[in-house]
């Protein structure tokens, strides 16, 4: 009886320890950690530097061409207006779907 206690002890402990590790493993591969906690953006208001830093595999040049199609285009009616721009894809606007409001 003392053995399984132990055994169920060291068990309990190992999987303590893998589950405290997967968080930040998960959250470096979505892109950082800092882009983990963003909630939303709205498309039509936020600026390239926000849009930048809320949303995955959009970096600088992709916000200022999503802010420049805005001022050309007028607002955005739907997220899949973002696939019109060069260099956002099917798979980034996937990432991206439920961090973005209009």
């Amino acid at each position: 009886m003392k053995r399984l206690r132990m055994m169920l002890a060291c068990v309990f402990a190992v999987v303590l320890i893998g589950v405290g590790s997967t968080g930040p493993v998960f959250a470096d591969k979505l892109g950082g950690t800092e882009k983990a906690v963003a909630i939303s953006v709205n498309i039509n208001k936020a600026n390239a530097e926000e849009l930048a830093v809320a949303l995955f595999n959009i970096g600088e040049s992709k916000a200022e061409a999503i802010v420049k199609y805005r001022k050309e285009h007028g607002a955005f009616t739907s997220k899949e207006q973002l696939l019109n721009i060069k260099g956002i894809g099917e798979s980034t606007l996937e990432k991206n779907k439920d961090l973005i409001t209009l």
